[in-house]
């Protein structure tokens, strides 16, 4: 998701921005600290998500969700506000959450859940988002993978190591590219090292600081989850 982060308050931005940046479904395309020069960075930069302040100076940020509707392809609107008196306002311009400042790391990533749900619902599918076979290079030529075959692939110095219960194939094919390559079928980024098939997991169990691990079946490696991902990994395996 492109998000663009829009308030008068340089620290907030700051702060929201540091809060996002740690999720990988999130890319920060751009910010604006007023209504008008958000408008104009919108319009251009098109982004999918625009995390809005509402007490702005000139034009607030209701005045400037009203005009983003007008769009021809709106960005979806996330109101991040100190004041709570605008909930039920907001919501008439169809935003996606609610956030009060000072912001709670745990509801910005129950924001980013929602979020991440909104788009896969109302994304088409496609044929072309599976692919039949995983194509890996080797000294003796290209073994061709079933995605359902993988157990987890993982990022080790300047390799990923695609783990299935047979053998480990080792490529240069970075973590981030080869979770595209796997969209449609059922992978999970519960690390920033690490990509899983959710139906390889048998448990999760706690660890510490509020992270997880995760045990798949056909392999002992302990695959480590990261705390902000431990809630949406619940809910894709509770589905």
């Amino acid at each position: 998701m492109r998000v663009m982060v829009v308030d008068d308050e340089p620290l907030s931005r700051e702060e929201l921005k540091h809060l996002l940046c740690v999720y990988e479904q999130i890319e920060i395309i751009g910010e604006a600290d007023c209504g008008e020069s958000a408008l104009e960075k919108v319009v251009t930069l098109q982004p999918d998500v625009v995390f809005l302040d509402i007490e702005m100076a000139e034009m607030s940020g209701l005045s400037l969700a009203k005009m983003l509707q007008r769009l021809k392809q709106p960005p979806s609107i996330v109101f991040a506000t100190a004041y709570p008196n605008y909930a039920v306002e907001a919501f008439r311009y169809e935003a996606v959450d609610y956030l009060l400042k000072p912001f709670d790391e745990v509801q910005v990533g129950e924001t980013v859940l929602r979020l991440v749900r909104k788009f896969e619902k109302e994304r088409p599918a496609s044929s072309e988002d599976t692919v039949r076979k995983l194509a890996i290079e080797e000294e003796d030529g290209i073994v061709y993978v079933s995605p359902h075959d993988i157990l987890y692939c993982c990022r080790e110095i300047k390799d990923t190591l695609i783990v299935t219960k047979q053998k480990t194939y080792y490529t240069k094919i970075p973590l981030k590219e080869l979770e595209q390559k796997l969209k449609g079928n059922l992978f999970f980024r519960p690390h920033k090292s690490y990509l899983v098939n959710v139906e390889k997991v048998e448990q999760l169990t706690p660890w510490f600081n509020g992270a997880y691990q995760l045990t798949l079946a056909g392999t002992l490696e302990k695959i480590p989850v990261s705390r902000n991902y431990v809630k949406a990994l619940r809910q894709r395996l509770e589905l």
